[in-house]
């Protein structure tokens, strides 16, 4: 089945803030979605049609999932690949498990970019300290060591800054299959959201710039600072890479813009992004309805923004400020229904509208 209409049912693996706010948009569109994760009283179930808590590799589970949907999407991408395709036998699974293949694991990931034509920092794989001492010798210092796969939100890397120093920064790594990047001097991390139908009709969120706080993020401004030119490079950029690797749902592309204007695509993330949490407010259609729009195979909405945005994170405990972000009438709150606040832990975040003419 091509297209799913609404009344029918979506299935979610992930059970975080992404699957609740997917789940909510789907909703307000006549879906039901099931999610399936690992979580008891999580964000995505706290606001579904029906739950299921098992592991990602619980194959009785799986079965009743992919009976219980017409669709399947994601909201995160560190889930086995073999689970998408045991899956996908039973039920259209929108990415495919070789998206997941390819941005799962940092080393895929900037080889197919790189064969793509599309700038990266320079790169070497490592999988011994000789391999790394070797590829420090290429690239340089500093220098960024990072596990090839699972590391998010700053974990699993660390930075080099002299050859010399290796020895712990790799036991540190606990001999993980990992990457070396070149440390890019960049002036802005920027990111762009592209969505990719069935039909491979694309849509491009305008390029946003990032601002992070210990690794994670803490703001976003929409639009990103930039020239006409690098907007459109960026957002080139964006749908080549979502076509290529056949794409059918939301791909985030985090990029580098450095000193002299030249884009370095840094990660890809195949679903709903913290970088798009603006669009709720500032578009027509912001991207958890277009994720839908997309795996049901519907056409894609317009992704013109009606005004500019500030989304910040609320990290930990600044959640204990929502009365302070309340008593501004401008601030859109959004809290994800979690449980203890942690440091870094993202709770909820806010959005502040602008006008098209003011900058954010």
């Amino acid at each position: 089945m091509t297209t799913i209409a609404p009344g029918g049912r979506i299935g979610i693996l992930g059970d975080g803030q992404l699957g609740r706010m997917m789940a909510m948009a789907a909703a307000e569109m006549g879906y039901f979605v099931h999610v399936f994760g690992p979580g008891k009283d999580s964000p995505a179930a706290q606001v579904s049609h029906r739950s299921t808590v098992a592991d990602y590799t619980d194959k009785a589970a799986l079965d009743a999932f992919a009976r219980s949907v017409d669709v399947i999407t994601l909201e995160f991408e560190n889930i086995p690949t073999e689970t998408l395709t045991y899956l996908s036998e039973r039920v259209p699974v929108r990415p495919n498990a070789r998206v997941l293949e390819i941005t799962q694991d940092r080393y895929f990931e900037k080889i197919f970019i790189s064969n793509l034509g599309i700038g990266t920092a320079n790169f070497a794989n490592v999988e011994n300290i000789d391999e790394l001492v070797q590829a420090i010798s290429h690239i340089g210092t500093p220098s960024i060591l990072k596990t090839r796969r699972l590391g998010y939100d700053g974990k699993g890397q660390a930075r080099i800054d002299q050859a010399s120093a290796i020895d712990p920064i790799w036991e540190e790594m606990q001999g993980a299959p990992s990457i070396l990047e070149e440390f890019v001097k960049f002036r802005m991390e920027i990111s762009v959201i592209v969505a990719r139908g069935v039909d491979g009709e694309t849509a491009c969120y305008c390029p946003v710039e990032n601002r992070h706080k210990n690794h994670i993020l803490a703001t976003t401004l929409a639009p990103a600072d930039i020239s006409k030119r690098l907007s459109s490079r960026a957002e080139e950029i964006a749908v080549e890479i979502a076509t290529k690797i056949d794409l059918i749902g939301l791909l985030a592309v985090e990029m580098f813009v450095t000193e002299d204007d030249t884009i370095l695509v840094n990660e890809l993330a195949p679903r709903p992004h913290n970088s798009g949490h603006w669009t709720i407010e500032a578009c027509a259609a912001n991207q958890f309805r277009q994720i839908i729009r997309a795996v049901c195979g519907l056409p894609l909405a317009s992704p013109v923004r009606h005004a500019n945005a500030v989304m910040t994170n609320l990290l930990g405990n600044d959640i204990a400020d929502w009365p302070k972000i309340l008593q501004d009438p401008d601030n859109s709150l959004h809290l994800y229904g979690k449980g203890e606040p942690r440091d870094g832990r993202k709770m909820g975040h806010v959005t502040k509208l602008l006008p098209l003419n003011k900058k954010p």
